[in-house]
């Protein structure tokens, strides 16, 4: 199984459509605290749409409490690695594997980051003009890479309009 977990998350609109991603590809979604919003924020509700009760959204209440969930492979989704997230085997669903993003405004803590380097993967990007990318963007680009990867398993591959399937 796939899975996003956003630390510490500010902006309600990533947090929506990045629930609204995982709704779409069967991924679960953790999020920990605390937040830059209300968990009942409008604005959230509606980036996410009637969705929400199509995810599975686990909750932490600090870094530690998500970490000790774990039972997979670990990613660290980040501007400061080597590695970029297209050079990582992704392919074992068995793997359960795990993206944690990092807050918009900060990203993830520089000494957890610094102590678990070997698991950092980047989106490659040109950095003297940008200094990131949208949060729900990086996770759409993520768990599709992880998805290609898996062969799209679980996924609808096609799709018809309803005229042509009453022929």
């Amino acid at each position: 199984m796939n899975h996003i977990a956003l630390f510490e998350p500010r902006i309600h609109f990533n947090t929506g459509n990045i629930a609204r991603t995982c709704a779409a590809t069967n991924t679960v979604l953790h999020l920990i605290e605390p937040f830059g919003f209300e968990i009942t924020d409008k604005h959230l509700k509606r980036a996410g749409l009637d969705y929400w009760d199509k995810v599975d959204i686990r909750y932490h209440k600090n870094l530690e409490d998500f970490i000790s969930s774990v039972d997979g492979k670990l990613h660290l989704i980040t501007k400061f690695a080597d590695k970029t997230y297209s050079d990582e085997d992704l392919s074992k669903e068995e793997d359960n594997h795990y993206f944690l993003f990092g807050r918009e405004d900060t990203g993830l803590p520089e000494e957890f980051m610094r102590h678990n380097q070997e698991k950092a993967l980047r989106i490659p990007m040109n950095d003297e003009h940008v200094r990131s990318l949208n949060l729900s963007n990086t996770a759409a680009i993520l768990i599709y890479e992880c998805l290609r990867q898996q062969n799209f398993s679980g996924l609808e591959l096609s799709h018809t309009y309803e005229k042509d399937k009453l022929k």
